[in-house]
């Protein structure tokens, strides 16, 4: 995950940017401005997706390994430590 410090830096980042971009090219920093929301919105049906198959890779993922998390955990409850 991202720690507060990255964030913020990244954002003050973003920020010089776009003003550098406004400064030495107006019209296509003002495109930009009006073109992201626009952008964001045609993308985030594809968001969703991935989220849906990252939840169905994670729910095949917890079926396939569940026998050998049981068996396992009854493996180790039979192992005799000789101190």
């Amino acid at each position: 995950m991202n720690q507060p410090n990255q964030t913020n830096n990244s954002t003050m980042t973003n920020l010089l940017l776009w003003l550098l971009l406004f400064l030495l090219a107006w019209p296509i920093a003002i495109l930009a401005l009006v073109a992201y929301p626009i952008i964001w919105l045609l993308l985030l049906p594809f968001r969703f997706i991935g989220i849906v198959f990252e939840g169905l890779f994670e729910l095949c993922r917890s079926i396939v390994m569940l026998p050998a998390r049981v068996l396992g955990r009854r493996r180790r409850d039979r192992v005799c430590y000789d101190y």
